[in-house]
């Protein structure tokens, strides 16, 4: 289906159905992304304020087959918030639509609109001593609808699950303009297909979400975060689940650093307070949310002492503090930066099965050893298997001194992690950046599967064209 630019006429048409202020100026921070892989375009941008407006808005160009690409916080990593080529599309953004419509405490709910940033909502939930665990470096910007759009991790998976676990229902627009109103409060509610996760983790493919039903949680009675150092990623997983059998369930996040990480942050943000003299090669961050009655500072510390006896770790601080907890966790959350700082060669967002983390990590590392020079910084969630293996030039090098590198790093990592029953996108998506790799790696059963579906719901296929299926 051939689709058209945006033109005068559809800004015409746009202008009669929407009120003044849903129509936007083509701002250059709409056509950008973070890593700046690609720049964008857009004949129109369209700011709806209400689900109406964005019913009235996707029908417009449903009916003139002009592309649409779903706009949110425009944090995204794969490209799905861009579309650099084709027929100018109308750019949808959901930045007027920040409503908390309802939170519901003793049900463990909130209701919310698309817009909401993921940080106000926190402090919105927070005010009724609830928690909305969804927690990822960009949640001062990043939007709920782009998290559930891209089924969005973070730190907290290994507790509470990912975007699509921690969604009841959605309200979303579909291509044609039909609203489909999902917004259950219920837990249970056997009815047929779950359009809703069709939805969750579409990126935009198959409509627009304009609000959603969240999952809350009790606010943990104590919590304790504390950095231990490790030998190896092999002796990580063993404290992993030497926590595990102390806490259960209370482990909220464990998020493997590496020691050149630690360096890529004493390189570039030199003022940053760093607890380690000399960098570990290897270390865990730990956080525990703890019931009544659960001291964090001494859970950790016999569990430290344990671990210690154990051989699994050999140095580490406790957070006595709330200042000290947020110091240690931003070390964690600035690693993005510092790689962005240094530059990557190749960029790795995969998650694989937990006992193959520490021989991935080997055999990686091995193979890139053998092919020149390079340094790599390893991190993740290693508690659900998530790993950003990043490889970046050698000391004193760049990455125009690597030509043509980059496609065949990702090649090969991607190989390594397909071999080892591992995924090439573990919480970024698939956006623009990856469709290849889907095609390479995904069962093609599946893959047809998608595309019938997407005949489906976008028989017109206006809805962000080159995401995640390419035409």
């Amino acid at each position: 289906m051939m689709l058209n630019p945006v033109d005068d006429s559809f800004r015409a048409t746009l202008a009669r159905l929407l009120p003044d202020r849903a129509l936007r100026p083509v701002a250059p921070h709409y056509l950008e992304e973070p890593r700046g892989k690609w720049h964008g375009q857009a004949g129109v941008v369209v700011a709806p304020a209400s689900v109406e407006e964005v019913s009235v808005a996707l029908a417009a160009a449903n009916d003139a087959r002009v592309p649409v690409v779903p706009y949110g916080g425009g944090t995204g990593l794969v490209g799905a918030q861009v579309m650099p080529d084709g027929p100018a599309p109308m750019l949808l953004s959901l930045e007027r639509m920040t409503e908390i419509r309802a939170i519901h405490p003793q049900e463990n709910l909130a209701i919310v609109e698309a817009g909401a940033i993921l940080s106000d909502i926190h402090d919105a939930v927070a005010r009724k001593n609830r928690l909305f665990p969804l927690s990822i470096a960009a949640k001062g910007s990043a939007r709920i609808g782009g998290n559930l759009a891209t089924n969005a991790g973070g730190v907290n998976v290994l507790r509470y699950g990912n975007a699509r676990e921690l969604c009841l229902g959605i309200e979303a627009v579909l291509p044609d303009g039909r609203v489909m109103n999902t917004l259950s409060r219920l837990r249970k509610d056997n009815t047929g297909y779950d359009l809703r996760d069709l939805l969750i983790g579409s990126e935009g493919t198959l409509g627009v979400i304009t609000a959603a039903t969240l999952k809350l949680a009790p606010v943990p009675a104590a919590t304790g975060t504390a950095l231990l150092v490790v030998e190896n990623p092999a002796a990580a997983l063993d404290l992993l689940a030497m926590a595990r059998e102390r806490v259960g369930e209370s482990v909220s996040a464990f998020e493997l650093i590496s020691g050149a990480g630690l360096g890529f942050l004493r390189e570039v943000m030199p003022d940053m307070r760093q607890p380690f003299a000399d960098d570990p090669d290897w270390c865990v961050l730990v956080e525990l949310g703890l019931p009544r009655g659960l001291d964090p500072a001494e859970t950790l510390e016999a569990l430290f002492a344990e671990a210690l006896e154990a051989g699994l770790v050999s140095d580490g601080t406790i957070a006595q503090s709330l200042a000290q907890r947020q110091a240690l966790w931003e070390l964690r959350e600035q690693l993005p930066e510092a790689n962005r700082r240094i530059g990557s060669i190749s960029s790795h967002d995969i998650s694989l099965p937990l006992s193959e983390v520490p021989g991935f990590i080997t055999r990686a590392d091995a193979t890139l050893s053998g092919l020149g020079e390079f340094r790599t910084n390893c991190f993740g969630h290693l508690g659900d298997g998530n790993l950003h293996y990043n490889v970046f030039p050698g000391r004193g090098r760049s990455r125009d001194d690597y030509p043509g590198a980059g496609e065949k790093l990702q090649r090969l990592i991607h190989d390594i992690t397909a071999d080892m029953g591992g995924s090439f996108s573990a919480e970024h998506g698939v956006g623009r950046l990856k469709t290849g790799d889907l095609e390479r790696y995904g069962d093609p059963v599946k893959l047809a599967l998608m595309r019938q579906i997407k005949q489906v719901f976008d028989p017109n296929g206006i809805m962000n064209p080159g995401a995640v299926l390419r035409g």
